[in-house]
């Protein structure tokens, strides 16, 4: 453990020497600030109102935005290291390369959620001001525990790809890939099935949950409108066969286990791998 915490400071202090803190904060502010914006001035609709309608808006922006800032922040991590001769000083300390790997993704964790967290306590006090009820609390609370939750798991997912990219270039471009399949490909993909086949709500319900930005997504939508009417008949089957509380938990639980195993795999790949060169 004394080698994780060393490295974690090491990278912790590096990523505010590049301002990758500030940089995610300017990120959250502007497009959270935008949806904010945006739900506060729309008009009440299907029964949303106040800050509940906000909090809905920003659940569109949790599921797009935090899986793109969470794999550009760690797909580029380990052959960067290569490129720029980090693992050359590694090598040569009596560490473990586990050590490293773990510490570099709790900083990374620690950098990406800081933020978040702020924002939404943020939002709970200028909404308790303006008289919302207390059930805001809980709102943000689910909401922060899926998006903590959804950060883990694509954190996990980029440290998979930077384990199998040999330049930061290409660590970008498998970033993309990966978040542009899961946040159009995806819903083209099964838009496409669901004009082919008529498949039971349950059928569709597995299939969007596939993608762990529509479990985050359902797992939000579950703390607000508990009915799921926004989704339809997929929604009216959720609400009476499975409940917000599993929701919930599938939005939790889903994303970490996806991490889990890309973690996984990048520890697995990044001890058999040359780290110099």
């Amino acid at each position: 453990m004394s080698g994780v915490l060393t490295f974690f400071r090491l990278e912790l202090a590096d990523a505010l020497r590049s301002k990758w803190l500030v940089f995610v904060a300017a990120i959250y502010v502007v497009v959270f600030g935008a949806f904010l914006t945006i739900g506060l001035r729309e008009s009440s609709m299907l029964g949303f109102t106040g800050l509940s309608r906000v909090v809905l808006n920003l659940s569109t922006a949790v599921v797009l935005v935090l899986p793109l800032v969470a794999l550009v922040a760690t797909a580029t991590t380990i052959p960067r290291a290569r490129v720029t001769g980090v693992f050359d000083v590694l090598l040569v300390q009596p560490v473990k390369r586990n050590a490293w790997l773990l510490a570099l993704a709790l900083s990374r964790l620690l950098v990406l959620l800081a933020p978040l967290a702020v924002l939404l306590a943020a939002i709970v006090v200028v909404g308790l001001r303006q008289g919302e009820s207390t059930a805001l609390v809980m709102e943000a609370a689910r909401t922060l525990a899926i998006a903590s939750a959804l950060v883990a798991g694509y954190t996990g997912i980029g440290l998979a790809l930077a384990a199998f990219a040999s330049t930061p270039d290409k660590g970008v471009i498998y970033a993309l890939v990966v978040w542009i399949m899961g946040a159009a490909f995806h819903d083209l993909a099964l838009l496409g099935v669901l004009l082919r086949w008529r498949l039971p709500p349950m059928a569709v319900f597995s299939l969007a949950a596939s993608n762990p930005m529509e479990a985050a997504r359902i797992g939000i939508l579950s703390g607000i409108d508990p009915d799921l009417s926004l989704l339809g008949p997929v929604g009216f089957w959720i609400a009476n066969d499975l409940g917000a509380t599993k929701a919930f938990l599938l939005g939790v639980s889903w994303p970490l286990v996806l991490g889990l195993v890309g973690f996984g795999i990048a520890r697995a790949r990044f001890l058999r791998s040359d780290l110099v060169g």
